[in-house]
């Protein structure tokens, strides 16, 4: 009241331009052009004087919460206030300048509101993204008896809709309303309905539309897409193809990430040729649009023709091209285009960087890993954007650096379930299942976040790596209860936990239960085979999977070549290989390289193994080095294996197993000096040897344990049992092997040694706990040996168990003194 009457006093005063400084100093020019032409009138009272007056270049002017202020004070002085079409964009106003609460108080002084009003106020809320006051707004509109909701106010009140309820009950009220015809309500349906997830509704809605827009069919098309539905969403195209509809930049723009995961390139292709002959290629979000498309389904050139001919680029483009490149492993040609960028004055976003930071994990730079970190950290992006932590935290973990992924990931200030999903899937691929688990149940204490199909398909492999079965068993247990063992992902880290766990029968049955459109879950149960030694049977589901139309990939033909190696299948192998290259045109990598040699060297073709490495086109890696090295070891080609090792410790000099590896050859044929030499050097390098240790799960519980540790409270009750078999395998003619033993000493020392391996006391530990003729499953980290593989087919034919051992190359099931993989492993 004091401002009303101060402000008549100044206009009375003609002192109009003064009233605008009652808030600030300084004004716009229109703003001051409008009250320099309201001071310049003729002085006939301020009735008079306003009566007439333009408002209009006044409300256009009113950018700044204190101008709208001014304009407000200005109406009241005035008498326009009650006015119902200024003081409805009065209403607007505020809520453009983000004053929704003077916007909602210039609402209630309203006294006769009409459905524009009303209609304002709502959008108003909706703006400003307050959903619950706009729904509250909503239901005081209609308990009034004199205005009604019209066909403009649902479209503004669906987007406040955030639980399936109100949804569901502003729905009712368009059908109870009769508004359902109109085109713009049903696509806002159609947005409701998807937002919320429930496509299947919008399709509902989408159907019973008699007359559809363009603008239904992009939100239909657009539902789709949201939801991962990208087959429903290609029909729906294809629908609106056949209807005549045409396409604008939004469809395009909507459809072409369907593509990619469809690998429809034939369709991304033919919306291009559209997108040409309409002129939509000058739209810069359909280039970028077409970018993606192109780049995921692994067409560079093509994508990089499109960036190439753009007239305009904005950063969306940049990042764009960028991340196309770093997705496809061209790490330099990402690296250039980042240079570019900033040379063409655009500063990188968050986006940008989170390319970065996978291209530095991908180079394996430390160094630079570090300078990224600190350009995001001087910006102040690590604390208030979630995917820039979750990428950096990412990025040391594919760096094996996961103590400073940990560190990054407690500075978080916000997580969500990805930042967890990230630390978990970091844990597991740096080897650290344990540390893995231990941040799953820290995330399921967490309020507020719930494991989704990520956090299952992370965790998953860690309690495969552990053998922990009954664990496993309970995620199956919640992917069961969310619905999520379908998904072909999670089915597939469940096929592979099952195999990895022994349990290659329910492996197969989740496989047959599984979507096999893809040569994902194809993959996994091939390799599961594969480790379990039925080459065969590997081979039947490859040619099973080829019936099916199901097209193989490159890690389709590693998990048969592995298979074959497992199972001594030469011929076959070298079948696939070519099959791999001729038919269905798979570049060889490295790995499948790898598997050749391991295929050839298994099976004592030592000869045939090295002319082949010769024969690569590539450099060859420590992977095919370390394959040939570990087949002289099998066959005591020393020869052959002192030249391995030099190439090895040239490409791979930090790894302790090759050392190892170069020592038991010549421990085998005696010669100790030799193997201390090699020690040394290992030693010399500060490397360690990988301590051996066998794991066994009884009860939910999982006991470690190391060779020659007498730490186990019932390490006397072991040592008697293994005792008592000793004697009995004697017996059925055991002569213990010692050239597995490294070592040095005297024959009755050699036999203690085998005796306190670390398998055997974990076999020991299962007899002496488990009711007789029960099953045992144990885990062990490096290769069973050859004398306890053949410990292991007696103990199982006196104990009259069978024994399944999974070693770090395959599963060896023992009964009735045999085992499975036939002593080919």
């Amino acid at each position: 009241m004091v401002l009303k009457l101060r402000l008549i006093r100044l206009l009375n005063a003609k002192r109009i331009s003064n009233v605008l400084f009652l808030f600030h100093p300084c004004y716009p020019l229109s703003y001051a052009a409008a009250l320099a032409s309201l001071q310049a009138s003729p002085d006939n009272g301020l009735e008079n004087k306003t009566k007439n007056f333009n408002f209009n270049s006044l409300f256009l002017s009113c950018t700044k919460v204190h101008l709208t202020k001014c304009l407000h004070a200005l109406l009241l002085v005035s008498g326009n206030a009650q006015n119902i079409f200024f003081s409805t964009r009065l209403v607007n106003l505020y809520a453009n300048v983000g004053d929704i609460v003077s916007s909602g108080l210039s609402f209630k002084q309203i006294h006769k509101k009409n459905i524009f009003s009303w209609n304002s106020m709502i959008s108003s809320y909706v703006r400003n993204g307050c959903f619950h006051e706009a729904l509250d707004c909503y239901y005081q509109l209609l308990s009034t008896s004199s205005v009604r909701p019209d066909f403009f106010t649902f479209p503004v009140v669906l987007k406040a809709c955030n639980d399936l309820g109100d949804g569901r009950k502003i729905h009712c009220w368009v059908l109870k309303l009769g508004f359902d015809p109109d085109v713009f309500v049903a696509a806002s349906l159609i947005h409701m309905y998807s937002r919320l997830g429930l496509v299947g509704d919008a399709h509902r809605v989408f159907d019973k539309m008699h007359v559809r827009d363009l603008g239904s069919w992009n939100a239909m098309i657009s539902g789709f897409c949201q939801n991962g539905k990208a087959a429903e969403a290609l029909d729906v195209f294809e629908d609106m193809s056949w209807e005549g509809v045409k396409m604008d930049s939004v469809t395009v723009s909507s459809v072409l990430p369907v593509c990619a995961p469809l690998d429809n390139l034939l369709m991304g292709m033919l919306i291009h040729v559209y997108v040409i002959k309409h002129g939509l290629d000058f739209d810069v979000f359909v280039s970028n649009a077409l970018i993606n498309m192109y780049a995921k389904l692994g067409c560079l050139g093509s994508a990089s023709r499109i960036f190439d001919q753009m007239l305009v680029r904005d950063l969306v483009s940049w990042n764009s091209m960028i991340a196309a490149h770093e997705q496809n492993n061209d790490i330099v040609m990402a690296l250039d285009l980042f240079v570019e960028m900033k040379q063409n004055s655009f500063q990188p976003d968050v986006l940008t960087l989170v390319s970065l930071a996978s291209i530095v994990a991908q180079s394996g730079d430390c160094q630079n890993s570090r300078a990224v970190h600190g350009f995001i950290m001087r910006r102040g992006w690590l604390a208030e954007d979630t995917v820039i932590g979750n990428a950096i935290v990412d990025m040391y973990a594919k760096l094996s650096n996961i103590d400073c992924a940990r560190k990054v990931f407690e500075r978080m200030q916000v997580k969500d379930v990805i930042s967890w999903n990230t630390l978990i899937t970091g844990y597991t691929q740096n080897g650290l299942a344990s540390e893995a688990v231990e941040v799953y149940h820290l995330l399921e204490g967490c309020r507020g976040i719930l494991p989704d199909q990520g956090t299952l398909v992370s965790i998953l492999p860690a309690y495969s790596h552990l053998g922990a079965l009954q664990h496993g068993m309970r995620i199956h247990g919640r992917a069961i209860k969310t619905g999520l063992h379908m998904d072909v992902f999670v089915g597939t880290c469940l096929i592979d936990m099952y195999s990895k766990c022994g349990r290659l029968d329910d492996a197969m049955h989740l496989f047959l239960e599984v979507p096999q459109r893809s040569s994902v879950p194809w993959n996994a149960i091939i390799s599961s085979h594969g480790i379990h030694g039925h080459g065969e049977k590997a081979l039947m589901l490859f040619q099973k999977m080829q019936n099916e139309g199901v097209k193989p990939d490159h890690v389709t033909f590693v998990s048969l070549l592995s298979a074959c190696s497992h199972a001594g299948l030469v011929d076959q192998g070298q079948w696939c290989f070519q099959l791999m290259q001729k038919r269905y045109g798979i570049v060889p990598s490295l790995k499948h390289y790898g598997c050749m040699v391991d295929l050839l060297g298994r099976a004592g073709q030592l000869d045939c193994a090295y002319e082949f490495i010769k024969n690569i086109p590539v450099k060859p890696d420590a992977s095919i080095w370390g394959a040939l090295l570990g087949a002289c070891r099998i066959h005591g080609n020393v020869e052959l294996g002192t030249f391995a090792s030099d190439r090895l410790f040239e490409v791979d000099s930090e790894n302790v197993g090759y050392y190892i590896l170069l020592s038991n050859i010549y421990a085998n044929i005696g010669k100790w000096e030799v193997v201390d030499n090699v020690r040394s050097l290992a030693k010399s390098r500060g490397l360690k040897k990988t301590p051996g240790w066998s794991s066994i799960e009884l009860k939910n519980k999982v006991s470690v344990f190391y060779t020659g540790n007498r730490s186990h409270p019932q390490i006397e009750e072991i040592y008697n049992e293994l005792g008592v078999l000793l004697a009995k395998m004697k017996s059925l003619g055991y002569v213990p092997d010692f050239s597995f033993v490294l070592q040095d000493v005297e024959e009755d020392e050699k036999e203690h040694i085998l005796m306190s391996h670390s398998e055997r006391l974990a076999i020991a530990y299962g007899i002496i706990n488990t009711p007789p003729n029960a099953p045992i499953q144990i885990f062990k980290n490096l290769r069973v040996c050859g004398d306890c593989h053949n410990a292991t087919k007696l103990i199982s034919r006196i104990t009259v168990r069978e024994i399944v051992v999974r070693d770090s190359n395959r599963f060896h099931h023992f009964k009735d003194g045999n085992c499975s993989c036939g002593d080919y492993w």
